[in-house]
């Protein structure tokens, strides 16, 4: 039905995280000297164990760090971003 080939939609790369942050970057850095795990001792006794499940507070809180960090004023830029 289309007046252009279809060859190339069907190409796949394979990328992992990995390969989109380099080794060197802040956030690597961060990841390996801070322990997130301190957090969840914190939240426990605000989350419920009915209705759906949470975003987990370590990414929320790592968000926020994001933002600061970056000077990101909004949080759709740091989804965006992230």
């Amino acid at each position: 039905m289309t007046k252009h080939p279809l060859t190339g939609r069907h190409q796949v790369a394979m990328i992992t995280v990995d390969d989109l942050v380099p080794s060197d970057h802040l956030v690597r850095q961060i990841d390996q000297a801070i322990s997130f795990a301190f957090i969840y001792p914190i939240v426990e006794p605000t989350y419920s164990s009915l209705g759906r499940l949470s975003i987990d507070p370590v990414v929320l809180v790592k968000f926020v760090l994001l933002q600061y960090l970056f000077g990101i004023r909004s949080m759709r830029q740091t989804i965006k971003e992230v």
